[in-house]
């Protein structure tokens, strides 16, 4: 366990924005990172859990207390009659773990390719891309309850995953994840390619397999294309990836000329669908390479914003806030941040 009084948090993010931090607690065991947040929580102070930092805005004011940086490795498997099922250290780099899953030939996670950040952070947030979503892969979440002082495991029924949703997300400092498990399958090929671009890329129809080396290698490649593999070199990867979540709203209110989606039914039995908050941001006014000041959108893709060195958090969510009333006064719908804005 490390500890460290001159980090700042704009050096642990991929958007680069920050303050100082009081008191920076490197863990790379799972005990160590269970033991790090007991003596927080034991002393009163304040923590922040911090693993590869891509989908946060952090505060410029820093944070008055422990930022608990998870560094935890290891992959576990075991081969079951339903497939082989990993478990991994919450610290585990998210795209190590996906190269890890191709080069072992198992199936499931190929097209969550080039995401940035750690595994542990993936149950949060139900991650997905290119029509793959953790939820569907995760057999079991190992926490840490805060409240209980011990170690839980929570089954799928019970993290209550929905769209870039879930209880660990709905329930914020709650619990702190240690290991996260999935289910994949023995295969060369993929899973079904359900994402018309990739297919496209791919040069299958939808509902096809490909090779699992070509699916990471086309989503990489699309990925790169929109500036969404980090990369310090490239100033339109200094984001959060995609900053908004696509709204789902119902079929009778959706803005006839934007991209949609089916998204089943809602709570009150409509039909709904989802919209492409990409097209929503680039029709109100926010285009690709959108500046204000030392931040604004990508220039390769208008759901991404991105921040130039010296850029702050207040001045990145003013631009994000008017974003989202732009969009809401011109097509009637409002816009949520995927990325959380951290309040000391």
């Amino acid at each position: 366990m490390q500890v460290r009084h001159d980090a700042q948090l704009a050096d642990l993010t991929t958007l680069g924005v920050g303050g100082p931090i009081e008191r920076l607690v490197e863990v790379t065991g799972r005990d160590e990172l269970v033991a790090a947040v007991r003596d927080v929580d034991d002393a009163a102070r304040p923590l922040l859990v911090l693993g590869g930092g891509s989908n946060i805005v952090a505060p410029d004011t820093g944070w008055p207390g422990d930022v608990v940086l998870v560094r935890t490795r290891g992959i576990s498997r075991t081969d079951t009659a339903e497939g082989v099922e990993l478990e991994v250290e919450a610290g585990e780099p998210w795209d190590d773990l996906v190269a890890h899953t191709v080069g072992q030939q198992l199936a499931g996670m190929e097209a969550l390719s080039g995401i940035p950040g750690s595994t542990g952070a993936t149950p949060v947030q139900n991650v997905g891309a290119y029509g793959q979503e953790v939820a569907a892969l995760i057999t079991s979440v190992r926490v840490y309850d805060r409240s209980a002082g011990a170690e839980r495991v929570f089954l799928p029924t019970e993290l209550g995953f929905a769209y870039r949703d879930s209880r660990l997300k709905q329930q914020p400092g709650a619990y702190v994840v240690l290991a996260v498990s999935f289910l994949l399958r023995a295969s060369e090929q993929s899973s079904p390619v359900s994402y018309a671009e990739l297919a496209k890329a791919l040069g299958v129809e939808l509902g096809e397999t490909a090779p699992l080396a070509a699916v990471r290698d086309a989503v990489l490649a699309l990925r790169r294309g929109k500036g969404m593999v980090w990369d310090p070199a490239d100033p339109d990867s200094r984001s959060a990836g995609s900053f908004f979540t696509n709204p789902v709203v119902p079929v009778g209110t959706a803005v006839p000329e934007c991209p949609s989606w089916p998204a089943g039914i809602g709570a009150d039995g409509a039909a709904q669908v989802k919209l492409s908050a990409a097209w929503l941001v680039q029709h109100s006014g926010y285009g690709r390479g959108t500046r204000a000041g030392k931040v604004g959108t990508s220039s390769r893709h208008s759901l991404a914003l991105t921040t130039e060195p010296g850029a702050t958090a207040t001045e990145l969510m003013a631009f994000a806030d008017r974003v989202v009333a732009a969009v809401r006064e011109q097509f009637g719908v409002t816009l949520v941040p995927e990325p959380t804005a951290v309040r000391p």
